[in-house]
C-alpha cells in the first residue's frame, strides 16, 4: 500500500508539472501572438507628392488593432515641426495628410508615438522630389543687342578702291517745266516771242538812237531861235 501511495504521488507530481509547463507555452504564446498584433514602427509608411499646385506629406497607418498613435512631421536641418496628427490605423490603412509648402530636395522626419508600443521616427528619412509641384512662368527673352546690332566680328570689309578710271558722268538733263497749277490759257505766241527777247534784243540799241536824234533835233532848234534872234537885233 505504501509503495502505490508512493507511485500515485509522483504521478500526481509529475502532472501538475506538466500542467505548469502547458499553462507557461500557452501564456507565452498568447504574449508573443498580443505583441505581433500590437501597433509597431514597420506599419508606418510616409511619402511626399503634389496635390494640385500644392505640396502634401502623407502618412499611412496600416496597424489592424486600430491603436491611436501620434504623427509628427519636422524639418531635419532645423528640428522646426511642421505638422502634428493623430492616426487611428485599419487593416485597409488610414492616411493623414500635412499641407507644407516644401521645396525640392528638402529632407523631413517622420515621428511615430503609440501609447507603450512605438515611440520612434520613420526610416529611412522623408526626401521630398527634385521638382516642385508648381513650374513658374518664364518670362520671354528680350532680344540681346548683340543680336540687333552688328559685331566687329560679323561686320564686312568695306570694298577695296576701284584702279578703273570713272565712267564719264551723263550731262544733266533739263529740269521739266513747271506745270500751272491751275486751269488759266497760256500766253499768245507773240507774247512769248517778246519775252523771249530780253536783254538780248536791239531795243536798247533803238533806244540809244532815238535818244541822240532827240537831242540833235532840240540842239537845232536851239540854235535856230538864237540866229533869229541874232537877226532880229541888227
Amino acid at each position: 500500500m505504501a509503495v502505490l501511495s508512493s507511485i500515485s504521488r509522483t504521478a500526481s507530481r509529475r502532472g501538475v508539472r506538466a500542467l505548469g509547463v502547458v499553462a507557461a507555452s500557452a501564456a507565452l504564446a498568447l504574449s508573443a501572438s498580443g505583441n505581433a498584433l500590437a501597433c509597431n514602427i514597420n506599419e508606418f509608411s510616409a511619402a511626399a507628392k503634389c496635390d494640385g499646385d500644392n505640396g502634401v506629406i502623407t502618412v499611412t497607418d496600416v496597424d489592424p488593432a486600430g491603436i491611436p498613435a501620434t504623427v509628427t512631421v519636422s524639418l531635419k536641418s532645423t528640428g522646426e515641426q511642421v505638422g502634428q496628427e493623430t492616426v487611428k490605423g485599419s487593416k485597409e490603412g488610414t492616411t493623414v495628410t500635412f499641407a507644407v509648402d516644401w521645396k525640392p530636395n528638402t529632407e523631413y522626419r517622420v515621428h511615430v508615438k503609440a501609447d507603450k508600443y512605438v515611440d520612434e521616427y520613420i526610416k529611412p528619412d522623408l526626401t521630398t522630389p527634385s521638382t516642385p509641384c508648381k513650374t513658374e512662368d518664364t518670362p520671354a527673352p528680350t532680344p540681346s543687342e548683340s543680336s540687333s546690332t552688328p559685331s566687329d566680328e560679323t561686320e564686312s570689309p568695306a570694298p577695296e578702291p576701284s584702279t578703273s578710271a570713272p565712267a564719264p558722268s551723263q550731262p544733266e538733263s533739263t529740269a521739266p517745266a513747271a506745270v500751272p497749277e491751275d486751269n488759266a490759257p497760256s500766253p499768245a505766241a507773240g507774247d512769248s516771242n517778246l519775252a523771249e527777247t530780253g536783254a538780248n534784243s536791239n531795243t536798247g540799241m533803238i533806244a540809244g538812237i532815238a535818244a541822240a536824234l532827240v537831242v540833235v533835233g532840240g540842239g537845232a532848234v536851239f540854235f535856230g531861235m538864237r540866229r533869229r534872234g541874232a537877226k532880229s537885233g541888227s
